[in-house]
């Protein structure tokens, strides 16, 4: 299964959609503009509010909670490293892994199988990515730590 996400430039702040391979909008994410911190909320195609992402405050390294229908489930806390940009999933059996110039990224679990790849589309107005996803029970979340790991790129760039 895949996912599109295209963001608008300054998109935490407005209102952007995530598309599947058809092109039809599965959710779409408002972002608070006046908030202590970034803070995402993404919704369903009725309205209601499946997640919300919010950005630790005062921490060394970005870290971001994910939060699925009121209970913290995940934080995305960047690690430090030299050569390449990897993300630490607490709360799940899960790392992340990317290219620093490249800007893809590959999510596994404790046995080193693949739960998603995310890749970034260059020369787009905004930040424009696509997800792929190998297990459907897995969309939501992996859409938020998705999410958390674009904040914490946008953050340290």
């Amino acid at each position: 299964m895949k996912l599109y996400i295209k963001q608008k430039v300054f998109s935490w702040a407005g209102k952007f959609n995530i598309a599947d391979e058809h092109g039809n909008t599965r959710y779409y994410a408002e972002g608070q503009l006046f908030s202590w911190g970034k803070k995402l909320h993404i919704y369903n195609n009725s309205g209601r509010e499946l997640a919300f992402i919010r950005q630790k405050l005062m921490s060394w390294l970005p870290r971001y909670y994910v939060e699925i229908d009121g209970v913290t489930v995940a934080s995305v806390v960047k690690e430090l490293t030299f050569f390449r940009q990897s993300y630490r999933v607490e709360g799940l059996p899960w790392q992340m892994k990317g290219d620093l110039w490249e800007h893809n990224y590959v999510m596994y679990d404790h046995s080193s199988n693949e739960i998603m790849r995310m890749r970034k589309a260059w020369f787009t107005w905004g930040d424009s990515y696509e997800l792929e996803i190998f297990n459907p029970d897995n969309e939501l979340l992996c859409l938020c730590v998705a999410l958390a790991v674009d904040c914490a790129v946008a953050q340290s760039d």
